[in-house]
């Protein structure tokens, strides 16, 4: 149904010689129809998403290496275990389009960077890096004895 503006409605009304009261009548009850019909509608809950990364690890070696990933949202509720399946389905149903025919997606580097937004809403997964990151391997220490600073070491008291 396309959406017009009151203001052009009433203009037509007008320019057919109806009545001002009648106008003003009929842009009344146009303006009720309206309020009821968005009482009508039910509120859309907003899901609540989670990140998760997704390490591209192909001979499964990845201590002492550098490597790359992409970050992936996906419901809250949802085990992050799952982001890769959802991916997986996803790129199924592209892959049986007419474009996935032509040109279709082999791995989840790919997925995550050819994939249309559109299939991707409908399993509820978002790529937010279209390209992979770089990822580093951290001891997770802050070492609070030396700070480099300017090639420097300088001692903290």
């Amino acid at each position: 149904m396309a959406k017009v503006e009151l203001d052009l409605v009433k203009h037509i009304l007008q320019r057919n010689e109806l009545g001002a009261r009648r106008v003003d009548s009929i842009i009344g009850d146009i303006e009720e129809e309206m309020k009821l019909m968005e009482a009508e509608k039910p509120p859309v809950d907003r899901i609540k998403k989670q990140l998760v990364v997704i390490v591209y690890d192909q001979n499964g070696d990845l201590v002492g290496k550098d490597f790359t990933a992409s970050v992936v949202k996906i419901p809250e509720d949802d085990s992050p275990l799952t982001a890769e399946e959802l991916l997986h389905r996803a790129t199924y149903d592209f892959n049986t389009t007419p474009k996935g025919r032509r040109l279709p997606i082999k791995t989840v580097a790919e997925a995550c960077e050819a994939l249309p937004k559109r299939i991707q809403k409908d399993y509820n997964i978002s790529v937010l890096t279209k390209s992979p990151v770089l990822a580093i391997r951290t001891a997770n220490d802050i070492p609070f004895d030396q700070i480099k600073k300017g090639g420097d070491n300088v001692a903290v008291s």
